[in-house]
């Protein structure tokens, strides 16, 4: 039997939260096949199998958070004798508690992974003594083979506590055997978990049941207590919780370190775009431009390269340990994304080496793969300047927070019809709002303004980014 410990898939990550896995009990699985996917503070991640064999245990639930180190499966290789796949399997994924790494570092896929943790067996606790075996227990939960979670304190009648005197009385109430996870999709479900026969290990009750308790009571006549629970009136709720962890763990705790951390300025310019406008329209009929996407955002990056190759210190950060700026000669170009997991800051790598139809090409690329959940924890690594597009949203202008490890941010607001002076005249015209927040250790009003006017004049002349380039 061979166990498969959670790698560290991000240099110092030290959890993820199992978000599906891929394969169940009793599946074949062979070596860099896909098993699960893991939510990080950085990104969802497929994790491949080390081994090849049958699976013989999930030692972790979907929406668990785990730590790094921690097995979260098993896998039988047929090396070895004992009894059927299916009977370990089932006392595996019953009885298995986090076990003390090796003494040895475990291997990751990326950095140096954990040092050896402090996890231990869980104290094992007698099982009350009103309780049966018969009562839905698995034979040995009398001398505590079942953690104490699975026996729940409505089980034990007041006459079978401790210290009470006289014989045990029989139980209140069938104690029901099924995790955490299944009972709250029961209860937000309305389906009453005494009701129904598990068809899990030793007849625990599975998201399955549960599911299959739903569709019984919503096509047909159930039992009685299912009926009297779906059917019970339920307390309309006036707040919702929303655990913080992975992304938005994350992203508020690099928001709050840049905040207090780095001195923030914003500069605000308001831009004519019309010719801007005009140049994305017949970009878009070019032969070269027909199988990627051409928006404004393309040019208002082609102009933040520009503008940040002739003021180099836009493009620098703050060493605080070594007390130094470093002045960064690439350019990896972060654009933030919103997506169902939280705000991501993915970049494109060396931007400042690509052709127009090369950058349009990769945010087309990383915009997809930021939407459809994709995006590595490499992706968003090393990022030198960012830019926010908040006009996607109808917002005019922010003040954007500074991405971690980077001086300057531009958001890019929405580019909407405006009356404008132009020749003494005033006219509509297509204009936006740009704003720049930097660090003012690092980047100092000088250089934050003429940053700014810089990208401004471009998108109001983008001939300019064929002379400045």
């Amino acid at each position: 039997m061979k166990e498969f410990r959670l790698p560290d898939v991000g240099e110092g990550l030290t959890e993820a939260e199992i978000v599906r896995w891929h394969v169940k009990v009793g599946d074949p699985v062979k070596i860099n096949q896909t098993i699960v996917e893991i939510e990080t503070a950085k990104a969802v991640v497929e994790l491949p199998c080390p081994f090849e064999g049958v699976v013989a245990a999930l030692m972790a639930d979907e929406g668990e958070t785990v730590d790094v180190g921690r097995p979260i499966i098993s896998v039988d290789d047929g090396a070895g004798p004992g009894a059927p796949v299916a009977e370990r399997s089932a006392a595996l994924a019953d009885d298995m508690v986090p076990v003390p790494p090796a003494e040895t570092r475990q291997p990751v896929l990326v950095g140096y992974g954990v040092k050896p943790g402090a996890a231990k067996r869980r104290p094992r606790k007698p099982a009350p003594s009103g309780i049966s075996p018969t009562g839905g227990f698995p034979a040995g939960a009398a001398t505590g083979s079942r953690s104490p979670e699975a026996v729940p304190s409505e089980a034990v009648s007041s006459g079978a506590r401790e210290g009470d005197a006289g014989p045990a009385a029989p139980p209140t109430s069938v104690a029901v055997l099924a995790k955490p996870p299944v009972r709250k999709l029961a209860r937000d479900l309305g389906i009453d978990l005494a009701a129904l026969t598990g068809t899990g290990p030793h007849g625990s009750i599975t998201r399955d049941d549960v599911q299959a308790a739903v569709g019984a009571a919503t096509s047909g006549p159930h039992s009685a207590a299912v009926t009297r629970e779906t059917s019970r009136p339920r307390p309309a709720e006036d707040e919702e919780r929303i655990p913080i962890r992975g992304v938005r763990k994350a992203t508020a705790q690099a928001m709050v370190a840049s905040a207090f951390t780095a001195p923030h300025v914003t500069e605000f310019l308001q831009v004519d775009m019309t010719e801007t406008m005009e140049a994305v329209r017949r970009l878009r009929g070019l032969p070269d431009f027909a199988e990627v996407k051409v928006s404004p955002l393309l040019l208002v990056a082609k102009a933040v390269l520009v503008a940040a190759r002739r003021h180099p210190m836009i493009n620098s950060v703050w060493d605080e340990a070594r007390q130094e700026i470093v002045v960064k000669h690439r350019v990896n170009l972060g654009i933030a994304a919103a997506t169902p997991r939280g705000l991501l800051v993915p970049n494109v790598k060396d931007a400042h080496l690509l052709s127009l139809p090369g950058l349009a090409g990769a945010l087309g690329a990383l915009a997809e793969t930021a939407r459809a959940g994709r995006t590595q924890p490499a992706d968003m690594a090393g990022g030198t300047i960012t830019i926010t597009n908040v006009g996607v949203f109808g917002v005019d202008a922010g003040t954007p927070i500074l991405n971690p490890g980077e001086s300057a941010i531009l958001a890019f607001g929405q580019v909407r019809d405006m009356p404008w002076v132009v020749d003494g005249q005033v006219v509509p015209r297509k204009v936006c709002t740009l704003a720049v927040s930097f660090d003012h250790r690092v980047v100092d009003g000088e250089i934050g303004s003429l940053f700014l006017r810089d990208v401004g004049a471009m998108l109001e002349d983008p001939l300019r980014m064929l002379a400045w380039a």
